[in-house]
């Protein structure tokens, strides 16, 4: 099932635009990218959390960075998810049990509110179904695997949204370039970024930015590795 999970009143008001749009949208809305004719693809899905931070009220969202020693996306920043297995019973399933393995969160304080399109990840062949979710009762989080993961955080929708936190990335050589965040100490850039920069607009978040501050991906990154090296 595509769309909304739950009436959109069950949800805080500012989680609810985006529970309306879900079942409005299709994978285009996200993506341009989907497998060839007879490709083969690997179910996946990942938990795009978003909960409250107890001190102010404001929305966050849960995301990871990867261990830098992963023979692939090695320190990227990804929401938690991963590949479906048996027993799944679906895409909610596959992304609450991976973001439990990966998070330490505790699924039983989770309302998944909708299930989003399926997008192909062509770098990964996985076809991978976004699920929005509403943190009720939050739960510490932390890296449970640090050979998986080296760090865990909530991001301040504020923050995702600053000006001053966004730009655009390309790969020199390559005709791809998406956008970009850095953000509470993460680089956050590929297929995240881009599921992220839409979800900020659908959700009436967004603010005006500079989409014309594009930088190169290599030299964005080591810019950001140098300045996270001199803060420790």
């Amino acid at each position: 099932m595509i769309g909304p999970l739950v009436e959109p009143e069950s949800v805080p008001e500012w989680l609810r635009p985006l529970v309306k749009v879900s079942g409005e949208v299709d994978s285009k809305t996200f993506t341009r990218f989907s497998p060839p004719d007879g490709a083969y693809t690997r179910s996946a899905a990942v938990l795009i959390l978003f909960g409250e931070n107890d001190a102010t009220g404001e929305p966050d969202v849960l995301l990871q960075r990867r261990a830098d020693t992963l023979g692939s996306h090695a320190g990227q920043v990804a929401f938690p998810g991963g590949g479906a297995e048996d027993g799944d019973g679906g895409p909610v399933g596959t992304a609450l049990r991976e973001a439990e393995e990966e998070t330490g969160v505790v699924p039983a304080g989770i309302q998944p509110v909708a299930v989003l399109p399926e997008l192909f990840v062509p770098v990964s062949a996985f076809a991978v179904t976004p699920v929005l979710a509403y943190w009720a009762e939050p739960s510490p989080v932390h890296a449970v695997d640090p050979g998986e993961t080296a760090s865990v955080a909530r991001v301040p929708v504020a923050d995702l949204v600053d000006p001053a936190n966004r730009f655009t990335v390309k790969k020199a050589g390559a005709p791809w370039k998406g956008p970009a965040f850095e953000v509470s100490g993460l680089f956050v850039w590929g297929f995240t970024a881009g599921l992220l920069s839409v979800l900020l607009g659908l959700g009436g978040w967004e603010r005006a930015w500079d989409s014309g501050d594009v930088r190169d991906l290599d030299e964005a990154l080591a810019a950001y590795q140098a300045r996270v090296a001199s803060e420790e």
